[in-house]
């Protein structure tokens, strides 16, 4: 039997991802944005009773576009409290979770340029 290769762990010293809690939250941005979402919650019912109907197509996906919309706008204020809460106090720390942070913004920025 030979012995296992030796898995490369990635660096877990974000201080969001200890325990995956966010450093810090913005109550103003947290109740927003549990708004927000019971407002998408809807709006994603609306559309499930909209196809069960066969409305028009076009409506539908006017419909559609404008939870995309709102799912955006929640995300941008997800990401202001990670940017200033999680980042900032990563970036503070130095090394290596400075490093670590940096990887992770680049990655977040990418997955929502797409």
């Amino acid at each position: 039997m030979t012995p296992a290769k030796s898995a490369k762990v990635p660096v877990t010293t974000c201080a969001c991802q200890i325990g995956r809690k966010a450093a810090a939250v913005d109550p103003k941005i947290k109740a927003s944005v549990l708004s927000r979402l019971a407002r998408i919650e809807g709006q994603v019912r609306g559309l499930r009773n909209m196809v069960e109907s066969e409305r028009y197509c076009a409506d539908i996906l006017l419909q559609v576009s404008s939870v995309q919309e709102a799912l955006r706008g929640a995300s941008r204020q997800l990401m202001r409290n990670h940017l200033e809460h999680c980042a900032a106090d990563a970036i503070r720390k130095g090394s290596p979770t400075a490093d670590a942070m940096y990887d992770e913004l680049l990655n977040l920025v990418y997955r929502h340029a797409r």
